[in-house]
C-alpha cells in the first residue's frame, strides 16, 4: 500500500500531521542591491541599540546581540554572518536601528567587478 503524497489527504488529516513535516522557518533578514549599495534589513524586536554589535571583516558582515533579563533570569541572543560578492566600501558602511529593525547600508566601490569567467555549455 502506497502512502498518500497530498498534504490535504485525509490520511494526512486523520493523524494531525502538520502539511509539511520540514517548514522553512520565514527569514529574519531581507537583503538587496539599490543604487550600487547592498540594503541589509534584520528584524531583531526586542534588544537595545547598545546589546548589537556590527563587524566588517574581510567581506563578511558579523551581527551579534546578546540581552540579559535579570528579572526574568532569561538570556536572549543573535548571531549572523553574511558574506558580499563584490567588493564593498569598508569606510562608507552605515548601520542605523529603528523599531526593531537594523538596517545596514554597504557602499559596492566604484568600478569593483565580481571576477570570474565564462562557462561554455557543451551540448
Amino acid at each position: 500500500m502506497a502512502l498518500p503524497t497530498d498534504p490535504s489527504s485525509s490520511w494526512f488529516q486523520s493523524t494531525e500531521f502538520p502539511s509539511r513535516l520540514f517548514e522553512s522557518s520565514s527569514s529574519d533578514y531581507e537583503l538587496y542591491e539599490e543604487d550600487d549599495e547592498f540594503v541589509l534589513s534584520v528584524e531583531m524586536p526586542g534588544f537595545d541599540v547598545e546589546d548589537i554589535d556590527v563587524s566588517w571583516d574581510a567581506g563578511i558582515l558579523n551581527i551579534a546581540a546578546e540581552n540579559e533579563d535579570e528579572h526574568r533570569n532569561s538570556r536572549r541572543t543573535y548571531h549572523r554572518r553574511f558574506r558580499f560578492p563584490k567588493d564593498v566600501d569598508d569606510d562608507a558602511i552605515r548601520a542605523e536601528y529603528t523599531n526593531g529593525i537594523l538596517e545596514v547600508r554597504l557602499p559596492v566601490e566604484t568600478g569593483a567587478t565580481v571576477t570570474g569567467r565564462e562557462i561554455e555549455v557543451e551540448d
